[in-house]
């Protein structure tokens, strides 16, 4: 049960968390769609911490369509 609250543990869980907070979110303003990339960013490194190099890379990828998609949205 250790394993569940240990600090890169917690981490990955505020990552996904605040993805899909901004992902619910991401209707009422452009700025959640840049907060949902940072928590892909987050979760990327998450991946790459936790050893998970393959999900480290499609979190990624990730980021960079999710900011390519703030990018185009109006202001």
């Amino acid at each position: 049960m250790d394993a569940l609250f240990d600090p890169l543990s917690l981490f990955g869980l505020f990552a996904v968390t605040v993805m899909l907070l901004c992902y619910a979110l991401e209707d009422r303003s452009r700025w959640f769609v840049l907060g949902f990339a940072g928590g892909c960013g987050l979760a990327s490194l998450y991946g790459f911490l936790q050893g998970a190099w393959p999900f480290g890379i499609v979190e990624g990828i990730w980021v960079v369509v999710a900011v390519r998609r703030w990018w185009r949205l109006p202001a």
